[in-house]
């Protein structure tokens, strides 16, 4: 670290976090300094894990891609330590180191602060998921799922969906909507490539399946249009669709049971939970009610202007949406390159909106792609369905692993126009 120059802390590495910390010195270059606190010392690529469980190969084998590395080739300083503290006024943060057990908390300090934590995906909130859940989030829920349908599975009911997101609403903007689940691309994704799995291995297909929302409508962020879509495509394959369930009150081994009084039946429960924020960010001056960072459209807190979110934990990012978070890092890259001189106003004042960008596995080597800006007002509302999504989601994990998670800002765009202009 150099007396001299700004000290950024970046809190997260994976890829809001990665992301920034790499846009920021893409634009700010040498003139500030980059740590990136972690608790753990590789990203997770959580979009292709479903595909990975259904394709037989392990996400702890494939899905990790080393973060100490990708940083040190930008001169970022990487600390593997888990966040326990911010303190926004003081400009500090407390951390306690995490490669081995036993370490005591230490503090660091900051002139510009991104807090990029990502969300805890609360699980345990739901009772009866550690005995009768199973779910696609990371290595270890992924492995015992294709364990369980592997040695375990009867070829009963299998039920699909996501718990109700809690939401904050202090500082919410105007347009942006409220949303009963995070994020609903995944079990839409799943009973898609998981029906297939069923069929290829002669334990069942679609009609097993009962895909289930919190929400009036599955993966409303997509678009009534996309939705509708995507609906009739799976009643017509023989899948069953329940709305409204509010909420999960408890799994049981013989089923779900729904804070609407709703009970369904299933053999195999993949629940995606409500995404809640890190305990410690709760009550923090820059937060909601709930623990989510409020930030203006340039990704910063209003009160305190040196501190910025993005990803996940900010309050904004609605979808849980990696492609937003993308988006959001590039915002964040610029904004701190103004603060130094290295980019004009102009330029890094840019107006944004946010874009839901999805590509799901529908497994057998096919893929929906969707793209839509009509959950924040717009009127894109694109869906496509095939082999080219398909190939576009292993091509984009592709680019990502080579370039060290550097995804070139033409690389989104190119995906869009491919995958919009060019058919199956």
């Amino acid at each position: 670290m150099t007396a001299s120059k700004p000290n950024v802390l970046i809190l997260g590495g994976n890829f809001a976090g990665l992301g920034a910390a790499q846009k920021i010195r893409q634009y700010a270059k040498d003139k500030v300094d980059i740590t990136l606190v972690d608790q753990k010392a590789y990203l997770d690529y959580i979009p292709n894990i479903p595909l990975e469980i259904f394709e037989g190969r392990d996400p702890a084998v494939t899905m990790h891609m080393d973060l100490v590395d990708a940083l040190a080739r930008d001169d970022i300083t990487f600390r593997q330590a888990e966040v326990e503290a911010i303190d926004v006024k003081a400009q500090k943060v407390t951390v306690r180191p995490s490669e081995r057990p036993g370490a005591p908390s230490y503090v660091m300090t900051y002139d510009y602060l991104v807090i990029a934590l990502g969300a805890r995906l609360a699980y345990d909130e739901i009772e009866g998921f550690a005995e009768y859940g199973h779910t696609v989030s990371d290595a270890f829920h992924a492995n015992r799922l294709i364990e369980f349908l592997e040695n375990d599975y009867k070829g009963g009911p299998i039920a699909v969906g996501s718990a109700r997101f809690k939401q904050g609403l202090k500082g919410k903007p105007d347009w942006l909507p409220i949303a009963l689940a995070a994020c609903e691309g995944p079990p839409v994704e799943v009973s898609l490539a998981l029906a297939h799995w069923l069929q290829e291995h002669d334990k069942g297909g679609p009609k097993n399946i009962t895909l289930f929302t919190p929400g009036a409508l599955i993966a409303e962020d997509a678009g009534e249009k996309v939705v509708k879509q995507l609906l009739d495509a799976a009643s017509s394959m023989g899948f069953s669709y329940i709305n409204n369930t509010e909420d999960i009150t408890r799994l049981t081994a013989e089923g779900i049971e729904f804070a609407n009084g709703q009970k369904i039946k299933s053999e195999l429960k993949i629940i995606l939970p409500n995404w809640a924020p890190h305990a410690f960010l709760k009550g923090l001056p820059v937060s909601d009610e709930v623990g989510f960072i409020i930030t203006d459209m340039k990704m910063r807190n209003p009160d305190y202007p040196n501190v910025f979110a993005c990803g996940d934990a900010a309050a904004i990012t609605v979808p849980k949406l990696g492609a937003i978070g993308h988006q959001e890092a590039e915002v964040v890259g610029r904004q701190i390159a103004k603060e130094v001189g290295m980019m004009e106003a102009e330029k890094a004042d840019a107006p944004w909106m946010p874009e839901v960008i999805c590509i799901g596995d529908m497994g057998g080597g096919k893929a929906f792609y969707i793209h839509s800006n009509s959950w924040f007002g717009g009127d894109i509302q694109d869906l496509e369905m095939g082999r080219l999504p398909y190939a576009q989601k292993m091509i984009y994990k592709e680019m990502f692993f080579r370039s060290h998670g550097k995804i070139p800002n033409w690389g989104l765009p190119l995906a869009k126009w491919s995958a919009e202009t060019l058919k199956a």
